[in-house]
């Protein structure tokens, strides 16, 4: 099993920038398919951004095409996610996920391991 830990979090202003980081324990990170969710108060916990194991193909929740960016470094065993145009509905604690599944397509069902999570804040 994988441990994850996230960072980056913090307040910003709407039309700000934040990146986040996910930094995983353990030799097997390039066997992950990797993700961020998000989650808001009284809400379910919802799919952001994923990539697979080598980085060559990306998938966006439509709230967030555009202006998210997920990349990930295997040598580092880390996956970022570059925040850019941030509006108020964008706060939420952001949580890192690695599944070990055939395919990026299912990764937007929440499944495998998380991270304790980094509070994001975007004032309006």
């Amino acid at each position: 099993q994988v441990q994850l830990v996230e960072s980056g979090g913090g307040l910003v202003q709407a039309g700000g920038s934040l990146r986040l980081s996910c930094a995983a324990s353990g030799r097997t990170f390039s066997q992950y398919v990797m993700g961020w969710f998000r989650q808001a108060p009284g809400k379910e916990r919802e799919f952001v951004a994923s990539i697979t194991r080598s980085g060559g193909v990306t998938y966006y929740a439509d709230s967030v095409k555009n202006r998210f960016t997920i990349s990930r470094d295997n040598a580092k065993n880390t996956v970022y996610l570059q925040m850019n145009s941030l509006k108020p509905e964008d706060t939420a604690v952001y949580l890192c996920n690695a599944q070990s599944i055939p395919s990026i397509t299912a990764s937007t069902r929440p499944g495998g391991s998380w991270g304790q999570g980094t509070q994001v804040t975007v004032s309006s």
